[in-house]
């Protein structure tokens, strides 16, 4: 009997792996979350700041602590967090990255803990949007973002296909974890030079995915 050969499935996070947030902005996003938390649980800025990093390295996201601890609306504080006026400014262009997304063999899709709605927006800055099948925000993993194993058991759910099949391209190492826990290649987007095991592959930028031969 043949066998039949699977596609491959490509799962891209957003920011920092398609593209560089960290440039523009995740600065202005990590004031309006210290911002939000000082206005909605009454604290100063210290301590605001000191609660969201303290969240992020807890649970990997900021918004879980404050769902979980203080009963925040996830919707509202997304929508809060997220108004970027000028994000066409603030995405910075990655040339050839539209070029190298149409000649990937098999599916396309993108996993982040943003919000749909941002997700689009920068997607459609960058000229990409179409080149995935699917964009698996935040609000798809009920809020289960990564690195919760929940959200990436959804998303394997929602595209049917087993972990196996998949390729996870992220730049944080926690999620990175998850998705080597459920039998996921790895590759770890970062300028860093030393790779933990769960990484199979560690690459400075995307577009070297081009000379990757997996």
């Amino acid at each position: 009997m043949a066998l039949i050969h699977r596609s491959k499935v490509w799962i891209f996070d957003l920011d920092d792996t398609l593209h560089n947030a960290s440039a523009h902005i995740f600065p202005v996003m990590n004031r309006t979350m210290t911002e939000y938390i000082m206005g909605h649980l009454n604290m100063d800025e210290t301590a605001a700041h000191q609660l969201r990093q303290h969240y992020w390295r807890v649970y990997g996201a900021t918004l879980k602590g404050l769902m979980r601890h203080h009963g925040t609306s996830p919707h509202h504080f997304l929508e809060e967090t997220h108004k970027f006026l000028d994000l066409p400014e603030m995405v910075l262009e990655v040339k050839r990255l539209r070029h190298m997304l149409q000649n990937l063999p098999g599916r396309k899709l993108v996993f982040t803990n943003a919000p749909k709605s941002y997700a689009i927006r920068v997607l459609d800055i960058l000229g990409i949007t179409d080149c995935f099948e699917l964009v698996f925000s935040v609000e798809s993993t009920k809020f289960h973002a990564k690195p919760s194993i929940r959200g990436f058991q959804m998303l394997l759910k929602t595209i049917k296909v087993k972990a196996s099949d998949c390729v996870m391209l992220e730049d944080n190492l926690a999620a990175l974890m998850t998705a080597k826990r459920l039998g996921m290649r790895t590759i770890w987007v970062t300028k860093k030079l030393q790779k933990p095991n769960f990484v199979d592959y560690r690459l400075s930028e995307v577009l070297a995915l081009t000379h990757l031969k997996l």
